[in-house]
């Protein structure tokens, strides 16, 4: 069976890494269809090796001869665009925050709660069309760790300090970062626009907005509430989020605390078994990754687990994963094979 699939936001980071995606996978797709926002239309964008698409408008599209929708364009565009997709049978899957709490909405990572997967297809038997959140990045890849020993030993309690990269803030970000070390190296002025102050050598202890509520960021609410709602309510959050200097790949240190006594060896084999995980603990100069090193990969990677002697029942490791693919793209599109493994059916049954 063959799909027929919509990227929105194609010429965006995570836009042209789905298309990129979809193709390095060979996804069942018999159409494939790269949208934006009326500026690029008429651009030329890569699918694959071999194939050109040209990018079409976002708002005259027609969904009704969609199956999947694969979204990233910003949440108001989203807000706007991806009800309407549903309403006329697409599957949406959205990578904004918009639809990500409500409650009719599954916020999905494959390895962690395909479940929830399965039981969207069964509400929307008799009724095409839907809406699926794709997490926050930085839940993501914390939450597809944890998953193997939250089933071993109970999670109790996550305090996770995040070191993500400027990718996360969209190309001018990048740009900004390269632009800034440029001028830095020959003495002239580094500018800031896209963040609060230089990114350039720094440090930045703010990602997205202040919450007047309790001082948190609202992307250190964005993983307190995502992971109770993926992984377990029960779940108490602590987060402190960072921006760094580089351009891809996002790294976590993530104290964890248990119900039950757990020891670093078995979290060790626990995540050395499960699904998009890969260990790389050796106590040596090698025997870890950083998140330079995790750029272009799809799995999460795991190192530095150890215990944590301050408290009775606790784990210390360190988390990186591409933010762009596991963290955005390959998550959106490992959602659309699940849903296809779960018996997913194109909407023109011929095909």
């Amino acid at each position: 069976m063959l799909y027929s699939v919509a990227v929105v936001g194609a010429t965006g980071n995570v836009g042209r890494e789905a298309l990129s995606i979809l193709a390095e996978r060979g996804f069942p797709a018999k159409k494939v269809v790269a949208l934006a926002s009326h500026r690029s239309v008429g651009k030329e964008i890569s699918y694959g090796e071999n194939d050109i698409l040209t990018v079409q408008d976002l708002a005259t599209f027609d969904f009704s001869n969609t199956d999947i929708v694969l979204s990233s364009p910003g949440g108001a565009v989203s807000a706007q665009f991806a009800p309407k997709a549903a309403a006329a049978g697409a599957i949406v899957i959205d990578n904004t925050s918009h639809f990500r709490m409500h409650e009719d909405v599954p916020l999905v990572v494959p390895e962690v709660n395909e479940a929830e997967l399965q039981d969207f297809l069964f509400r929307h038997h008799n009724k095409p069309g839907g809406i699926i959140a794709n997490p926050n990045c930085s839940t993501i890849q914390m939450v597809v760790a944890l998953k193997p020993l939250h089933d071993l030993a109970t999670i109790t309690r996550i305090s996770v300090s995040t070191y993500q990269a400027v990718s996360g803030a969209g190309n001018a970000a990048m740009d900004e970062l390269l632009a800034q070390s440029r001028a830095l190296f020959t003495n002239e002025s580094a500018e800031a626009e896209c963040f609060s102050r230089q990114i350039a050598f720094n440090a930045i202890p703010q990602i997205d907005t202040f919450m007047e509520e309790d001082g948190s960021t609202k992307e250190e609410w964005k993983m307190r509430v995502e992971t109770a709602k993926i992984l377990d309510p029960a779940i108490k959050v602590a987060a402190t989020c960072v921006r760094i200097p580089v351009f891809i790949g996002h790294g976590e240190a993530v104290h964890v605390e248990f119900a039950d006594p757990i020891s670093a060896d078995a979290a060790r084999e626990a995540l050395s078994e499960a699904p998009g995980v890969l260990v790389i603990d050796r106590l040596n100069d090698d025997g870890f990754v950083s998140n330079m090193e995790c750029a272009g990969q799809d799995e999460v990677f795991v190192s530095r687990i150890r215990q944590d002697q301050s408290v009775k029942n606790g784990l210390q490791m360190w988390v990186v994963s591409d933010n762009i693919r596991k963290g955005a793209a390959l998550n959106t599109v490992q959602i659309a094979e699940s849903l296809i493994n779960l018996g997913l059916k194109p909407r023109d049954q011929s095909a």
